[in-house]
């Protein structure tokens, strides 16, 4: 626990993104091209476990087929489970679990604990990102660039996740051509 606190201590603001979002990447099945969208609900069910779709859709505004589609892919993954609900048969009650749980607690505690904390920062990221469907891994280009302040392409794809090197380049290259990151 002192050792973990420590670490929150000495790191740096952009340091503090990149272990948040690789914690998220962790929960999210170690999916790196994960949307901030599903980060975001993933956060909102532990922040309101037993919460319904219809609860997520509305304090998220987020519409129904987005969101069908996300549950069903959190589902899929084993990040949450869904159980029968007591207020409405149809709806289902649903819950983090596992690998997620842990990977999100970890995440938490880089903003004290605080889902809302770490609401706020992957809406302002997706904010700031500008994008349709801005991802974990676009998300971590950018957290890497701040941190690094100057960095070449290869060494900021070096901090990704070990994925397909074209994936990471055309992730980049992607950021550089909406203008949210220079060459």
């Amino acid at each position: 626990m002192v050792k973990s606190v420590a670490k929150q201590v000495m790191a740096t603001s952009a340091q503090k993104a990149c272990i948040v979002i690789d914690h998220l990447v962790e929960a999210l099945g170690r999916d790196p091209s994960s949307s901030l969208r599903r980060a975001l609900i993933l956060v909102d069910i532990d922040h309101n476990p037993g919460t319904t779709q219809s609860e997520i859709m509305d304090r998220l505004k987020l519409h129904k087929s987005a969101m069908n589609r996300e549950i069903e892919w959190l589902f899929n993954y084993g990040c949450i489970m869904m159980q029968g609900n007591d207020n409405d048969g149809r709806a289902k009650s649903l819950h983090i679990c596992g690998y997620s749980k842990k990977a999100l607690d970890s995440a938490l505690d880089y903003c004290g604990g605080d889902h809302n904390n770490l609401k706020f920062f992957l809406n302002n990221t997706i904010k700031t990102l500008r994008q349709e469907k801005p991802t974990l891994r676009d998300a971590k280009i950018v957290a890497s660039l701040f941190e690094k302040k100057e960095a070449s392409k290869q060494q900021v794809i070096d901090t990704l996740y070990g994925g397909s090197p074209s994936t990471d380049n055309r992730a980049f290259n992607k950021l550089i051509e909406e203008g949210l990151i220079e060459e």
